[in-house]
């Protein structure tokens, strides 16, 4: 059985093929990727009752994909995002003495890396490997001074779904002179579907202090610490109506999050090997494009664990170092564990 599938997806307005990649393990999990930003389309798992569950909010068609990034608070689903994910206050940062002025798309802000950012350039699809974990790896490569980084930037992306049922997701980075980088995965789950919201379901965050921001969201440099505050998510607590907020993770070899949803019984642990986990609740389409199945999404639609380095890390000498040296490799490791009780 191939577990490995090819299928056009869409043409860009500029007549550019973009297709889908099918992968699919032996537990019956299946996971579809565009390489229109290295977008995760669906990510479908199976329960012990025989339903499958499609737990990740997107669009049946390219042309949806690319609207949404009209809208007023473009979604990002599923996407890739860079160079840098999070806000960078002013859209400026010095490195090695030099200023970079980014540009601007989130009031003052440079925000997902830019205008011309990773979530919305066509990705070459470099391998995919069959068996037991089947994988896809695809490649990206921004040029020097895109949105005004300094260095052409390398970016290679490995999607893998493992015989645990884990969707384990790699990057690394190189660049022809020092920059930086900080990438993350977009997608929005919903353990219940697209029909759903997410008030149900139960969140715990593996964390004890999150990011200040103004409100604008800009990281002010200083950590609350959130023991017995609505913040404090270390035991399950139902999903909040309005989040968007980082959490410090101080244990890496312990899981940062994870999400259940007593309804069908499913769950997901997020891991990872970044310094934070930024979560976010939302989805908002504003009633202008229409999501799979047809659905509405709205702002309860479904919530985002966007593993990665702090927000305008640059700007904050305290924070974990985001710069990316000429002889370095980037290397960035998070994976979705998927339970079925």
């Amino acid at each position: 059985m191939t577990n490995y599938i090819m299928k056009l997806f869409g043409l860009t307005t500029t007549e550019e093929v973009i297709e889908s990649f099918d992968l699919s393990n032996k537990n019956g999990m299946k996971l579809t990727v565009i390489n229109y930003g290295a977008t995760v389309v669906s990510l479908k798992m199976p329960l012990k009752t025989g339903e499958v569950i499609d737990v990740v909010l997107g669009f049946d068609n390219l042309e949806a994909y690319l609207k949404s990034f009209q809208l007023k608070s473009p979604p990002y689903f599923g996407a890739t995002v860079g160079r840098f994910a999070g806000r960078i206050n002013n859209s400026l940062f010095n490195l090695n003495g030099k200023a970079f002025l980014l540009n601007k798309n989130n009031n003052n802000h440079s925000l997902h890396g830019g205008i011309e950012n990773f979530s919305q350039k066509i990705w070459t699809v470099e391998n995919w490997t069959e068996g037991k974990n089947p994988s896809i790896t695809l490649s990206c490569l921004s040029p020097k001074g895109e949105e005004n980084y300094p260095g052409e930037l390398a970016v290679k992306l490995t999607y893998t779904i493992s015989e645990e049922s884990e969707l384990i997701i790699e990057y690394q980075a190189s660049s022809s002179e020092d920059t930086i980088v900080n990438l993350t995965h977009h997608s929005y789950f919903n353990l219940d579907g697209h029909k759903s919201d997410i008030l149900e379901q139960e969140l715990i965050v593996n964390s004890k202090r999150t990011l200040e921001t103004t409100n604008e969201n800009i990281p002010t440099g200083k950590f609350l610490n959130i023991a017995g505050s609505s913040f404090d998510f270390s035991s399950p607590k139902k999903c909040p109506s309005e989040i968007d907020t980082t959490f410090v993770l101080d244990n890496k070899e312990e899981f940062a999050a994870s999400l259940f949803n007593k309804n069908n019984m499913l769950k997901m642990t997020v891991y990872t090997d970044q310094p934070g986990v930024h979560i976010y609740v939302g989805g908002n389409c504003f009633n202008e494009v229409k999501g799979k199945e047809n659905c509405d999404y709205h702002p309860l639609s479904g919530i985002c664990f966007e593993a990665q380095n702090f927000p305008d890390a640059p700007n904050h000498e305290h924070f974990p170092s985001s710069i990316l040296r000429k002889e370095e490799l980037y290397h960035h490791k998070t994976i979705y564990k998927f339970q079925s009780f």
